[in-house]
C-alpha cells in the first residue's frame, strides 16, 4: 500500500481506491496477456522445432557456442523438473521456461543465430516492419507489464500509456494469427474496466 499512500498523503480513502482500481484493472489485463503468452511461446517453439527439426529444439542452443545464455535458462528448468520427480520432456521444458526466456531470444545478440527462423512466427508483422527490434521492442514492453501485472505492482499511475499498452499485446498477436484479436474481443473486459475506473476518478 505504501506507494498508494505516499500518492494521497493524508488522504487513506483515496488511497485505498487507488489500489482497489488497480487489482480491478489488472484483473482485465489477465484475458490479453494470457494469449500473448501462451501464443508467442508456442509460435517460436514451433518455429526452433522447425529450425532444428527437433522437438528437442534446445539441444541445438546446448552445442552452439552463442546460445551459452540462453541454454543456461534450460538448464535450470530441468533441474526443476527433474527435482519435483518428474520426467523431463519436451513439453516440460517448454512449460517450465519463462516469458523472460522466450523474450530474450529476440535479444541483439542471437540476432545472427535465431533472426531469420525466429521471424517466421510472427507471418503477419508487416513487411515494412520486419526487423528484429520491431519485435523485441513490443515484446519486452508487453513481459515488463505483465510482470507487474503478475506480481500485484501499481500499474494504474498512467491510464493514457496502460492503454497504449494494451493495445501492444493486441496488435503484437495480430502478427502471429489475424483471428487472435478477434477472438479475444469476446473475453477481454479492460477498455470497459478502464472506462468504468476513469469515471471514478
Amino acid at each position: 500500500m505504501k506507494p498508494y499512500f505516499e500518492r494521497y498523503r493524508g488522504n487513506e480513502r483515496m488511497a485505498i481506491e487507488l489500489y482497489e482500481k488497480n487489482i480491478r484493472i489488472s484483473e482485465s489485463l489477465l484475458p490479453s496477456i494470457s494469449v500473448f503468452e501462451v501464443a508467442v511461446r508456442n509460435a517460436i517453439i514451433r518455429e526452433l522445432e522447425r529450425m532444428t527439426g527437433n522437438k528437442e529444439w534446445y539441444e541445438f542452443f546446448r552445442l552452439h557456442p552463442e546460445l551459452k545464455i540462453p541454454y543456461n535458462y534450460i538448464e535450470k528448468s530441468i533441474r526443476h523438473i527433474s527435482a519435483r520427480g518428474e520426467l523431463v520432456t519436451a513439453d516440460k521444458i517448454n512449460g517450465e521456461l519463462t516469458m523472460g526466456f522466450w523474450v530474450s531470444l529476440f535479444n541483439a545478440e542471437y540476432e545472427r543465430v535465431l533472426w531469420k527462423p525466429l521471424r517466421r512466427a510472427f507471418p503477419f508483422l508487416p513487411k515494412r516492419e520486419r526487423q528484429r527490434k520491431s519485435i523485441s521492442t513490443p515484446l519486452n514492453m508487453i513481459r515488463s507489464l505483465r510482470n507487474r501485472v503478475f506480481h500485484h505492482e501499481a500499474i494504474c499511475w498512467n491510464f493514457h500509456r496502460l492503454c497504449l499498452l494494451h493495445e501492444t499485446i493486441i496488435t503484437t498477436v495480430g502478427w502471429l494469427n489475424p483471428m487472435l484479436p478477434l477472438w479475444l474481443k469476446r473475453i477481454d473486459r479492460f477498455d470497459c474496466v478502464v472506462r468504468e475506473n476513469l469515471n471514478q476518478r
